[in-house]
């Protein structure tokens, strides 16, 4: 019988980044960290924990009757509202893209009458992220950033001419955050 394979490398990285992502908020003088729990929670755990501040989570919901590529909504359970009630709160996601969940998170915290004053993030890609910042006016931290393009399926290329995405696109982001001299 085959031993268990030791864990993976990048799970015993993460406590290091979220290290890393906590010092970067700090300066905000955060009271609360709050992550979509589908996607960067765990990580929004634990830069709350490195900055002893309360953590809170944003649950995702299907809204239909919003259509369009991100018809869902992200709500903060009733139990968790009074958590954010008038923090200074730091939205924290492992890695954000089209930037839905940050931005539906965001939405429900100023409807919880919480002050979100920073975005966090272990890795960025594309623009997406930036733009959802200065809209709100509020900043961003993030530990890497890569370029990436998203469309809609009508505007994307390689669904136009009816190409298959394959795999081995790109760089490996994670691998990127753990080897840079910082990670250590």
């Amino acid at each position: 019988m085959a031993r268990p394979r030791a864990p993976v490398p990048r799970a015993r990285s993460r406590p290091r980044l979220a290290a890393r992502l906590a010092a970067r908020l700090a300066p905000y003088a955060i009271e609360a960290v709050c992550g979509p729990l589908v996607e960067g929670a765990f990580v929004a755990m634990m830069v709350a924990s490195e900055l002893g501040v309360p953590f809170a989570y944003s649950e995702r919901f299907p809204n239909p009757e919003r259509g369009g590529l991100f018809a869902v909504d992200y709500r903060v359970p009733r139990a968790l509202r009074a958590e954010v009630r008038g923090r200074r709160v730091a939205i924290v996601n492992d890695v954000i893209n089209a930037g839905s969940a940050v931005r539906g998170t965001l939405t429900d915290l100023e409807a919880c009458a919480a002050r979100p004053v920073a975005i966090g993030a272990l890795l960025v890609l594309g623009s997406s992220a930036s733009r959802i910042a200065a809209d709100r006016s509020i900043a961003l931290e993030t530990l890497a950033s890569l370029p990436n393009n998203i469309w809609t399926p009508g505007e994307c290329p390689m669904c136009g001419r009816g190409l298959a995405l394959a795999s081995g696109l790109g760089p490996d982001p994670i691998a990127a955050l753990t080897s840079s001299p910082e990670a250590s």
